[in-house]
């Protein structure tokens, strides 16, 4: 494999040269946040996570009836029922608790960690 060892390199022009070299306040968006785009309730999210929670908990139900027998259906309708049911409970579940915890002020919890 080929090297260059011996490559010409110039200096930039002074036109290129950052002169904030990227540092928190000094020019790059990047680093530049306010402290109440953290305190932003996404209420888009927090409603598709309650919707899944109850979602989830409302298939949960179904497949536990279906198991028991207090309705009719065959076992794998209820297995297809109890998989969904997980699907849609478990990330309901976290985001809700996300969220209330962020509403009760928990330390470690902010709004800003629920995507949006």
């Amino acid at each position: 494999m080929a090297s260059r060892r011996h490559a010409q390199y110039s200096p930039l022009a002074a036109d290129d040269i950052d002169e904030d070299h990227g540092m928190p306040g000094g020019g790059d968006l990047r680093f530049a946040y306010s402290p109440k785009a953290l305190d932003r309730v996404p209420w888009k999210s927090i409603a598709l996570a309650i919707f899944l929670l109850a979602l989830g908990t409302l298939l949960l139900i179904l497949s536990f009836f279906i198991f028991t027998g207090h309705m009719e259906g065959e076992q794998s309708q209820a297995y297809g029922l109890l998989t969904l049911g997980i699907l849609a409970f478990l990330p309901g579940f976290y985001e809700t608790r996300i969220a209330y915890y962020s509403w009760k002020g928990a330390r470690g919890y902010r709004f800003s960690s629920i995507p949006s």
